[in-house]
């Protein structure tokens, strides 16, 4: 938010000049007589006043016509161009490393552009291990995750699952599983995540789903909390009765935020599924054993 430094500007007193007409002694004659060519005089300031008069309505209609080709901040999208990929675009990725294809494709993903998402899921494959969440991979990857179009949310999670070098497959899953119940504290943190990631590319999500709901109630907080990301990401019906039970029941208000969250706007349920939550956020409303935070 931008502030302003110093006091607001203070209007200036009116200076006092006393009476603005000068006395008839003091007052030249501006009288016109005709006959001393007076009317020569009127003609010229007449037609300097028409044609000051032309030229600042000729000035005002450009000026005019000039705002009214500034584009507005409402109403519906203006595209700059065709939302489309250009075949030049899709011919010089191949020339390109896989960390540029990554974020060019990511960008445009996000930015609407069709045929992208395809790109990715084409070339998805080869990128797996060789991509790192640098400054620009990783602020594309949020803005992707935050996007209000479910399928960049997917390529984005397609793009995290190859930068972090996560094979696709159920080996897989049940390694992250074994992890995620007895790891380390970032073992198990990183275990829930991916296997959200995983499981809502179609790679074993009712396992996944079982072992995010088994962490849910771990006295670790923190393991709580990546259970509710991981939950919000695989983003299956089974998810939803959990997350509303961690909204509800969990001791930490970030769990408890998060939960909400996860149902309300982030992770990968669609509309209609977080609409079938409504019901029972209602009676949530009603509930006199939830505090402030939960209410509001």
């Amino acid at each position: 938010m931008h502030s302003w430094e110093g006091d607001p500007q203070q209007p200036q007193p009116t200076p006092d000049f006393g009476d603005p007409h000068p006395s008839s002694e003091l007052a030249p004659d501006r009288s016109i007589d005709p006959r001393a060519g007076g009317w020569r005089v009127l003609f010229a300031i007449g037609a300097g006043i028409l044609l000051a008069l032309v030229f600042a309505t000729g000035k005002a209609s450009a000026t005019w016509q000039e705002i009214e080709h500034i584009l507005g901040l409402q109403g519906k999208p203006q595209p700059a161009s065709p939302g489309i990929l250009s075949q030049h675009e899709i011919e010089s990725l191949d020339r390109q490393s896989p960390q540029s294809q990554a974020q060019l494709l990511l960008e445009r993903a996000i930015n609407g552009y069709e045929g992208a998402g395809s790109q990715i899921a084409e070339r998805v494959g080869g990128w797996r291990g060789h991509l790192k969440l640098n400054g620009k991979l990783n602020s594309l990857m949020t803005t992707a995750l935050n996007a209000n179009d479910l399928r960049v949310r997917a390529a984005a999670i397609e793009v995290d699952l190859a930068a972090l070098n996560i094979e696709k497959d159920p080996q897989t899953v049940e390694v992250l599983a074994q992890q995620a119940e007895s790891g380390t504290q970032q073992q198990r943190v990183w275990a829930l995540w991916e296997l959200g990631l995983l499981g809502n590319r179609g790679v074993e999500p009712k396992r996944a789903a079982q072992t995010l709901i088994g962490q849910l109630h771990d006295s670790n907080q923190e393991v709580r909390h990546w259970a509710v990301e991981g939950l919000a990401y695989l983003g299956t019906d089974e998810t939803i009765e959990p997350l509303l039970q961690a909204f509800h029941d969990d001791s930490s208000p970030i769990v408890r935020e998060r939960a909400a969250c996860s149902l309300a706007q982030s992770g990968m349920l669609n509309e209609q599924q977080r609409r079938s939550v409504v019901p029972q956020l209602l009676n949530f409303a009603e509930d006199a054993s939830l505090d402030a935070q939960a209410h509001g």
